[in-house]
């Protein structure tokens, strides 16, 4: 089976030493899409040329990772969020599969007109996740939650103290988690089928 070509959106670490501002990726990626049968196309911090590659490329599917504040909520990475609200854009209205994990949630909710909350006990923590009637172990890194979510997304997944932590769109193939499924080694298989299901159309 040929792979499919996921888009994969980066973090902007800011090193103030170098004066530099440099997009990111953790290479825990690369090995969540393999397990996937899948090939990366890293897409730079910039609306063009982000939009240039997603119109030449025509990727299968579309992943906003984690990392960075949005900067409504006081971030520091504008260039990140209008390349990330682009990509929203792009994968719906071609109805492309789009991932967004953590802060990608966070941004997707807050571009579909959701609102955010600040949350405490979600940092470095694992936490169990109610899908349907089973409970998943998840890590979770965030300080922002859920507070209203848009009437395009539904409830996928609740943590045990109420915050949302999975949601799918109603109408596109769109899912979103708060947990970062790269960072579990070996990757869980729950978080392999609920990816591979959505990139192979069945989400």
């Amino acid at each position: 089976m040929t792979p499919k070509i996921i888009a994969v959106t980066q973090r902007v670490d800011v090193i103030a030493g170098r004066d530099e501002r440099r997009d990111a990726l953790d290479q825990r990626w690369i090995d969540f899409l393999q397990a996937l049968n899948c090939q990366m196309l890293v897409l730079p911090n910039s609306v063009k040329m982000a939009h240039s590659l997603l119109e030449r490329v025509q990727p299968d599917g579309i992943v906003l990772t984690g990392g960075n504040d949005l900067c409504d909520l006081g971030g520091d990475a504008p260039e990140r969020d209008d390349t990330e609200r682009m990509a929203i854009d792009w994968a719906t209205e071609r109805r492309v599969p789009l991932l967004a994990v953590c802060r990608g949630l966070q941004l997707l909710v807050h571009h579909l007109s959701g609102t955010l909350k600040r949350i405490d006990g979600h940092v470095a923590k694992r936490h169990d996740v109610v899908m349907g009637k089973h409970a998943q172990s998840v890590n979770s890194f965030h300080n922002w939650g859920i507070e209203h979510l848009p009437p395009t997304l539904s409830i996928l997944g609740r943590a045990a103290d109420g915050e949302i932590e999975a949601v799918q769109h109603v109408d596109l193939p769109i899912v979103g988690v708060m947990w970062h499924p790269e960072r579990d080694a070996p990757f869980r298989a729950h978080d392999l089928e609920l990816v591979g299901k959505l990139f192979e159309g069945r989400a």
